[in-house]
């Protein structure tokens, strides 16, 4: 999955999440039942994981509330991608101490990759935790509480090889009622030298096919409009049958599956290694209008050096292939967003400057940019030592912020005077008078809201745009 958890500086700006701060419960009705209050902190997969938190705790007498003064039970859902995003939950722990000394029926829990990291080590750092829960062991919660109410500390952070949750029907929490999360997938099986998630959430497995298209045709019956599938590497999905390899099911095969329900949902996914990304799910992608022709491509540096240190197992020619690939493909409109670490382990001026002309050659539509944050018992933490100061990594880093601005106007202004299909997620952030909705290449479009609702699709004209943000007007025109 993609480093979301970090310094976040080009998105669209009606769709900016401060991803610093966290997603809460939404409010459930349910007088007899207990409360829940749940923060999720980080990527897509934390959100989809806390729906699922919720629908274990609600067959186990919980309801989700959005005031946290009303919970019995208070979990947050962690990160551990970056030492910041561990940060901010010790700082979040240490205001729920007055909370905790006030109210000490209060219970609890850290979940996620930050708990599976430290284990019981938590319960000794930070004292009020009752119970710490990996990602893998969310089935146990309901024994995990009657440990916490008998008075002990409880934890589990078993990794499995089989869980997906894949009969487990998430609760929406923050819903726009228009789109949602899907994971179709586990772990990952790709070593790179920064990453923690393959020893925060195992190794990769596979969702069965069937239960996602059910799960997805619901969510089209419930009004939704766009699923997102999810996965720390969806490219790499496989899941093979009772006849094993005569009945695998490829990424790009669970595409055609999910865009064949109905036409008017859309399809997106995240995220893409590039080693895997295949020309089949490309030409599934052009094949069918409902999936969105966007695709998250982290590089993460534009150094073959660097790369190779990062155990990305390609070079920058084999990248800026792939990325001419999609191109050839299906076109270059096509929107391509990117990671991009500055500041890694022995990384040259050169090596920095080789990032900046990769994202001349791709002209990304926006980033996600961090300075490296060194994480521990990674191979790159054991093997390589952290040696760019920080004001380096910073300066880098504005430089590459600066440079996909730039990049970012320049395909907003690709939009101007052409028509957009626009799925409507909601009134824009700024005004009550205007709705606001991505476009194909997962960009946000504001235009007068008319008679237009949530949920409509509208063909929007482009009259003008921000390094962010699309803006126009309805039309009656369709698209070809």
């Amino acid at each position: 999955m993609s480093l979301v958890t970090g310094r976040l500086e080009i998105l669209k700006e009606e769709d900016k999440k401060d991803l610093d701060v966290a997603r809460v419960s939404v409010d459930e009705e349910g007088a007899n039942k207990r409360k829940l209050y749940i923060e999720s902190y980080g990527c897509q997969m934390n959100f989809a994981d806390s729906e699922i938190v919720a629908s274990i705790l609600r067959e186990n007498g919980f309801a989700t509330t959005s005031k946290i003064e009303e919970a019995e039970l208070i979990l947050l859902n962690t990160c551990a991608i970056r030492e910041n995003a561990e940060q901010k939950v010790r700082n979040r722990l240490q205001h729920l101490v007055p909370m905790k000394k006030k109210r000490q029926n209060v219970k609890i829990g850290v979940l996620g990759c930050m708990a599976e990291r430290l284990k019981t080590k938590f319960l000794e750092e930070e004292k009020i935790v009752d119970m710490v829960v990996g990602p893998d062991a969310y089935r146990d919660l309901p024994n995990l509480i009657n440990e916490v109410e008998d008075g002990q500390k409880a934890v589990n952070v078993f990794l499995s090889r089989e869980e997906t949750y894949a009969d487990i029907t998430p609760i929406r929490l923050d819903s726009n009622g228009v789109t949602a999360f899907i994971s179709i997938m586990r772990g990952c099986d790709n070593m790179c030298s920064f990453c923690v998630v393959p020893y925060t959430r195992g190794r990769e497995r596979s969702r069965d096919p069937f239960s996602i298209v059910k799960e997805a045709t619901e969510l089209f019956e419930q009004g939704y409009r766009e699923v997102t599938l999810l996965g720390q590497n969806v490219d790499s999905y496989k899941w093979k049958g009772v006849n094993g390899d005569l009945n695998t099911t490829t990424f790009a095969d669970l595409l055609e599956m999910v865009a064949l329900i109905n036409p008017d949902l859309r399809i997106r996914f995240s995220t893409s290694h590039p080693k895997d990304i295949t020309d089949d799910v490309l030409h599934a992608m052009k094949k069918y209008e409902n999936i969105c022709k966007y695709i998250h491509l982290p590089a993460q540096s534009g150094s073959s050096r660097i790369l190779d240190l990062m155990n990305r197992t390609y070079d920058r020619e084999w990248y800026m292939g792939k990325i001419d690939r999609i191109r050839e493909i299906l076109g270059e409109e096509c929107g391509i967003s990117q990671d991009m670490i500055t500041g890694f382990c022995t990384e040259t001026e050169e090596d920095h400057q080789d990032t900046l002309s990769l994202m001349d050659y791709v002209k990304y539509d926006y980033g996600y940019m961090f300075a490296y944050s060194e994480r521990p018992n990674t191979p790159a933490a054991k093997k390589l030592t952290d040696d760019i100061p920080a004001d380096i990594k910073n300066r880098r880093l504005t430089e590459v912020i600066a440079k996909q601005q730039l990049h970012s106007l320049e395909r907003n202004q690709m939009a101007i005077g052409k028509v957009q299909k626009i799925l409507v997620e909601g009134f824009s952030k700024r005004s009550a008078e205007h709705l606001c909705g991505r476009n194909d290449q997962n960009k946000m479009v504001v235009f007068p809201k008319e008679n237009f609702k949530k949920g409509d699709y509208v063909n929007v004209l482009v009259t003008e745009c921000t390094a962010a943000t699309l803006i126009g007007k309805a039309v009656e025109e369709v698209l070809a």
